[in-house]
């Protein structure tokens, strides 16, 4: 290729994955790059899920979804997609089906490091790196670490960080995971969508942004559920009053605790949290004790 046609590259490593247990498919990538969750990462509840990225064509993503809904292998997907491409050679992408099969492509013309390694169930694939080990110890973490698909996928973008990572530096890091039914009120697939657009530790912010999506939204199979009696009442009533949602605490599992508390979960957004009966689940009990203690701290330094 001519070299005024050269343009610069998508630096960026991602995995894509399928979670065999839970059925949920992912992706998460990092780059030196803005906003890369905006551009690399595509998946489908019970289909497949797809990265494209070095010199992104952003059309592989929903066309690779379509020609794996129709029932096409990922070796085959792959082929087609680069197959009418003239740029195919500035491309790279990464396939998971929600078989489990998995394929990947790294153009010739990717500059150096580029490459990619495939699995059951995974690829990991990466340009401008610092070398192999990027990609290689993303498929090792992965494989090895415990835990559900968000935590594999997000240990794979800590390995290939610390194998070297991106030659070029770190700017956006994305995980996107689907499931059927698994987002927001079970009202769409997208069950974790979360993305750091510029930040100087983009893994370690995407980490950090994982578990507040947990604490707000994730359904313990299993929660811990507090009864609201005795001094747990006592306490969540003090508590509601701190903040300013009770006028003061009766000793008494009234109506006006019950819509006070409902109003702190929805303000604070552990609406998915709510349960029926006279229960609060104890990671949200823990995170009001945390808020009204600050509250009353604020408060004695004022």
């Amino acid at each position: 290729m001519p070299a005024s046609r050269r343009v610069p590259q998508v630096a960026t490593f991602s995995i894509v994955a399928l979670d065999a247990p839970t059925r949920s498919l992912g992706v998460a990538v990092q780059s030196k790059f803005l906003a890369v969750g905006a551009v690399v990462p595509w998946a489908r509840a019970g289909v497949g899920a797809i990265a494209t990225q070095a010199l992104a064509n952003t059309a592989y993503g929903p066309r690779g979804l379509e020609l794996l809904a129709e029932g096409l292998e990922p070796e085959e997907v792959a082929r087609r997609l680069v197959a009418d491409d003239e740029g195919r050679e500035d491309r790279q992408f990464g396939i998971v089906d929600a078989r489990g099969r998995s394929a990947a492509f790294t153009g010739s013309r990717c500059f150096e490091w580029a490459g990619h390694v495939t699995g059951p169930g995974f690829a990991a694939q990466g340009n401008i790196l610092a070398g192999p080990a990027v990609v290689e110890a993303m498929a090792d973490a992965y494989l090895r670490t415990t835990g559900d698909l968000a935590a594999r996928l997000v240990a794979a973008l800590h390995a290939g960080q610390r194998a070297g990572g991106d030659r070029r530096g770190r700017q956006s890091a994305a995980i996107l995971i689907v499931r059927e039914r698994g987002g927001y009120g079970g009202f769409n697939d997208r069950y974790m969508d979360l993305r750091v657009d510029d930040h100087p530790d983009p893994i370690g912010e995407l980490e950090r942004l994982v578990g507040l999506y947990r604490l707000y939204f994730e359904k313990a199979p299993e929660p811990e559920l507090v009864p609201l009696e005795g001094p747990v009442l006592a306490e969540v009533q003090q508590a509601l009053a701190a903040l300013g949602y009770l006028s003061h605490a009766t000793g008494r599992l009234d109506e006006a605790t019950r819509e006070a508390l409902a109003a702190w979960h929805g303000m604070e957004n552990f609406e998915e949290r709510q349960h029926p009966g006279d229960v609060v689940e104890r990671v949200v009990l823990e995170y009001l004790r945390r808020q009204a203690e600050s509250t009353r701290g604020k408060d004695h330094a004022g």
